[in-house]
């Protein structure tokens, strides 16, 4: 009976501790996670999709657009009010592993975006994270993908063998202070670098009119949107 009671005391800890964390977990995996919802999409790493992008309250919102590296949207997005640089895409101040893009031959050799400058971590709280690079590859290769409507926004559906989906609009990206091909363009930043140009990131764009979805680099001054992810369940 004293076993039996230690084991029901230790459950109702972790419990406690998973509550106060923010965690609110639901059937088939899927839950919420510091307020904010999250889809198992049954992938190996583990990781699970939020519903939505960072700055939008339902799948078929646009959210927020941020350069990279930045953690507050802005009307003007260029390289003149790019946070890391001095005016252009060759005077780089943070994330350059390559002298010719540094300010002055500035070098610091990060590849990979840190929390305290990702969106999704500022925005939604510790846990979250923008996608690396090789959890956009995952979510590629282990989810088919189909372009649907949502509520009149066109988009990415990606659809998991477990039967979960997440739904990614067709956002585009802002340059200056435009939006480019909304409806029809797709444009996410993940956190990992360019290594050999390091004024560009890899990240995951969509085209519907040409059937096109893959990983290609993007310009980090432009303002694009963010689809956090977590690994915590």
């Amino acid at each position: 009976m004293q076993k039996f009671t230690k084991v029901i005391a230790a459950i109702m800890l972790i419990t406690a501790v998973y509550l106060a964390a923010g965690c609110t977990k639901h059937n088939g995996g899927n839950g919420t996670y510091k307020g904010h919802d999250y889809i198992d999409l049954g992938l190996p790493s583990g990781t699970m999709w939020a519903t939505c992008n960072v700055g939008a309250d339902s799948p078929d919102q646009y959210g927020d657009y941020f350069a990279w590296g930045e953690t507050t949207p802005k009307d003007t997005y260029n390289w003149s009010t790019y946070k890391y640089c001095n005016g252009d895409y060759n005077l780089l101040t943070k994330y350059c592993s390559q002298s010719d893009f540094g300010f002055n031959g500035f070098t610091d050799d990060l590849k990979t975006l840190q929390s305290s400058d990702d969106a999704a971590t500022i925005n939604w709280g510790e846990g979250w994270s923008t996608p690396t690079y090789n959890q956009w590859v995952e979510l590629l290769r282990k989810c088919s993908h189909s372009w649907t409507t949502i509520n009149g926004v066109k988009g990415c559906l990606f659809t998991s063998h477990n039967g979960n989906s997440i739904f990614l609009p067709a956002a585009s990206s802002r340059r200056d202070d435009d939006s480019r091909i909304v409806g029809d363009d797709g444009c996410y930043w993940s956190g990992t670098l360019n290594k050999t140009y390091p004024d560009g990131v890899k990240g995951f764009r969509f085209t519907l009119s040409i059937d096109d979805c893959d990983i290609y680099d993007l310009s980090r001054e432009a303002g694009m949107p963010v689809r956090a992810v977590c690994t915590s369940r």
